[in-house]
């Protein structure tokens, strides 16, 4: 489905999908704590110098950043122009070569605007996870990988401390529009395997633990997502007429926090990493 061809739900949807994306300050987020994932990916994913390279629900660039670095031509392309913009910074103050190797790009996950077969890396770090319809943006992704091409995804998985995160909120925000599916299940293979299908050979995939030591306890976790992360941010002013409904969250989160931090003073925020070659 293009862009063009969008019903109105699905525009409706992609508007909102871009406004709650757009608060906040995730590209502090991007920078301070979930940087070194961009890395990891790239890596897993085997980007090479010269490779033709489309980061999809790029944010700020952690992944398409790092494959610059690893000689990659790329594309970063991501639903909002804010984040595209914070991206752009980055790569300036970095400078040549990977400057000059990155461009950034507004595009749906769900109807990228290239042509089928384009790069031979398709990356998404955190990103494409977070589109609401599953199986159209897998779709995409296996389309716009030239036969041969490597698919590279890393997403916080259901039982990790992101995906608890989650599932703390979802009592508190409306229920999601027909059709759409919960992020953190990006983060089970066989959900995976089930979107990408027959189309893809040699799935590899693993799970790994990114350390965060930015919090004193649960508290601060809590003010920090508050203040800085779009869906945390959304959930609020959904319930800021009432007070006992705010009270329930913070608690839930200041809990979820305290709990992941209980014994040391570090969170560990479980990812699962998936590569596969197209078919």
């Amino acid at each position: 489905m293009s862009i063009d061809n969008m019903t109105g739900v699905d525009a409706e949807l992609e508007r909102k999908h871009r406004t709650v994306w757009g608060l906040g300050d995730y590209a502090s987020i991007a920078t301070e704590l979930v940087a070194t994932l961009g890395a990891i990916l790239v890596e897993a994913a085997g980007v090479r110098p010269g490779s033709r390279v489309l980061d999809v629900a790029a944010g700020t660039g952690n992944a398409a950043l790092a494959a610059a670095g690893a000689g990659a031509r790329v594309v970063a392309s991501d639903l909002v122009p804010e984040l595209l913009d914070r991206g752009r910074a980055r790569a300036a103050a970095a400078g040549p070569p990977i400057d000059d190797a990155v461009s950034w790009e507004p595009a749906n996950a769900e109807a990228l605007p290239y042509d089928a077969g384009t790069f031979d890396t398709v990356l998404s770090c955190i990103g494409v996870m977070f589109a609401p319809h599953h199986q159209r943006a897998a779709d995409e992704l296996v389309r716009v990988c030239r036969p041969g091409g490597t698919i590279g995804l890393l997403s916080w998985t259901p039982e990790g401390f992101i995906g608890q995160m989650f599932a703390t909120m979802k009592p508190f925000v409306p229920a999601p529009p027909a059709g759409a599916s919960p992020p953190p299940l990006w983060g089970d293979t066989d959900h995976v395997r089930s979107l990408l299908g027959d189309r893809v050979t040699d799935v590899q995939a693993s799970r790994g633990e990114l350390a965060v030591d930015r919090f004193a306890d649960g508290a601060a976790f809590r003010d920090y997502f508050k203040a800085s992360y779009g869906p945390t941010i959304n959930a609020y002013r959904g319930i800021a007429g009432d007070p006992d409904k705010v009270a329930e969250l913070d608690a839930a989160l200041a809990g979820l926090g305290d709990r992941a931090l209980a014994g040391g003073n570090s969170m560990d925020w479980e990812y699962l990493v998936v590569t596969a070659r197209r078919v």
